[in-house]
């Protein structure tokens, strides 16, 4: 059987004269972990159009997509053309789960949910001829899914091959959170078996790893396990984790000892009312700075990623949430424009309040408002949102938060990394044209070795809500 499976992209990724480096950065996990389960003899052509050019004049039998809420246009018209040539047509992923009554007309078979217990007993179907129309996951485990089918993935397209994800879900239920809605129906945070989570690891060639994982940290016993199997690999990775959880206990520790170099940290916001109205509860009450000193005295640096335009935030949030990100010396900061998805609690309030301004899911891209706001227009939010990266990236902000680590090697990769990432974008751009991404790797991994750095609490009492009157006045605030 020749099978397609294929990671639509947007326009953007695939412009002949500029092409953002985070769309170069991992491969299509999804789709690799589901052609494990195909036969050894069946035809496989993965294909990520972030990459890549798609081959559409091919004739496959079985054409598998994996739909995102930015792409899912694109997705349509692919899976419509496929269609036409008699192909069979899957779609599955984040959108079609949160709109299946949307992809129906555009599939043969619809997946809901994720597709580990689902996608074997479609292929079971299919090949005795009478496959169905929707799949529901409901299984909720990792126990026997087979390999990732890595042989599949270009590796030399890709910054960062070695992607992995040793868990799924969450275990906390934002409002805006897109895959909280994915995972509904069943377990909604899961882990693998720990010695498979390792074997997958010790597959992987070189040093460097990054956990895609939502939550890394986030069960503690499968965490403490794995770090401790980790201990000798000699590994150099990156993951995420929450405030809470690096805070609490001492598994950060851990990772650090296995390998743990640099963390995002969804700090969101500083704004009490912003956290409620988001239901992260998780970060409530919790010391931002605190958390920040932990992860730097273990050399850990850190993606701080915060969340614009959710109802308590004023004009001057932007401003407060830069500088506070420069004082305590994060490497580097993703900022988003507070999106509210289709399938989230955000999404069913706003469009119980007449909210939502329109349904083109090409705008709902994280940089463009598509909401009524409050206490400021959609014009200055999305200024402030491009303001926010432009002040940050400066490199007068670059220098100022590398020169607050305590040793000069903490200095220096500090500056490396963030500068890197964000001012060298036209060599990126020249890399990923001639296809030799792949060889800045050893360059990532340098930057990512171990640095010490002496203790020393910084404003101690900071908490987004105990003190934020002197946030406000020293210029100081909020994925």
């Amino acid at each position: 059987m020749k099978v397609k499976m294929i990671l639509p992209a947007l326009t953007e990724a695939e412009n002949p004269f500029w092409r953002p480096i985070k769309y170069s950065l991992f491969p299509p996990l999804g789709l690799a972990t589901l052609a494990g389960y195909l036969s050894p003899d069946d035809e496989i052509d993965l294909q990520d159009q972030h990459v890549e050019n798609l081959n559409t004049d091919d004739e496959p039998d079985l054409v598998v997509i994996q739909v995102y809420i930015t792409n899912a246009y694109r997705a349509y018209a692919l899976a419509d053309h496929y269609r036409a040539k008699g192909a069979y047509v899957i779609l599955g992923g984040l959108h079609v789960t949160s709109l299946p009554l949307e992809a129906a007309p555009h599939a043969d078979t619809l997946f809901i949910g994720p597709g580990e217990d689902t996608f074997p007993k479609f292929l079971q179907d299919f090949k005795l001829g009478r496959p169905q129309k929707v799949y529901r996951s409901g299984i909720r485990t990792l126990v026997g899914v087979p390999p990732i089918r890595r042989d599949l993935i270009k590796r030399h397209l890709y910054l960062v091959p070695n992607s992995i994800v040793v868990t799924r879900g969450c275990p906390h239920h934002c409002s805006f959170c897109y895959k909280d809605a994915f995972f509904e129906g069943g377990r909604t945070f899961y882990t693998q078996e720990v010695d498979d989570a390792l074997a997958e690891i010790d597959r992987l060639p070189g040093r460097h790893l990054y956990f895609l994982d939502d939550h890394l940290l986030g069960n503690v016993r499968f965490g403490e396990a794995l770090f401790e199997g980790m201990k000798g690999m000699g590994r150099l990775f990156q993951g995420a984790a929450t405030v809470d959880s690096i805070l609490r206990g001492n598994l950060i520790e851990k990772a650090a000892a296995a390998g743990l170099r640099s963390l995002f940290v969804g700090f969101e916001t500083f704004s009490p009312q912003n956290l409620k109205q988001s239901n992260k509860k998780q970060n409530l009450e919790k010391d931002y700075t605190r958390a920040v000193n932990r992860l730097h005295s273990l050399g850990i640096m850190i993606n701080g990623s915060f969340v614009f335009g959710l109802d308590d935030d004023d004009k001057d949030v932007f401003k407060r949430t830069v500088d506070w990100g420069v004082k305590n010396s994060i490497t580097t900061s993703t900022y988003h424009v507070l999106t509210p998805y289709p399938g989230t609690e955000l999404f069913r309030q706003m469009e119980e309040q007449d909210r939502i301004l329109h349904r083109n899911w090409d705008k709902y891209d994280t940089r463009t408002v598509v909401y009524k706001t409050q206490n400021m227009t959609a014009a200055e939010l999305e200024a402030g949102y491009w303001w926010a990266y432009k002040e940050f990236y400066k490199w007068s902000n670059i220098f100022e938060a590398s020169m607050n680590h305590d040793t000069l090697t903490h200095k220096l990769k500090h500056f490396c990394y963030a500068g890197g990432w964000k001012k060298f974008e036209p060599i990126w751009n020249f890399l990923i044209k001639t296809k030799n991404l792949n060889n800045t790797l050893p360059l990532l991994e340098g930057v990512l070795t171990k640095v010490r750095r002496r203790t020393k609490e910084r404003h101690p009492d900071l908490m987004p809500g105990s003190c934020e009157p002197e946030l406000i006045s020293a210029g100081n605030i909020s994925t």
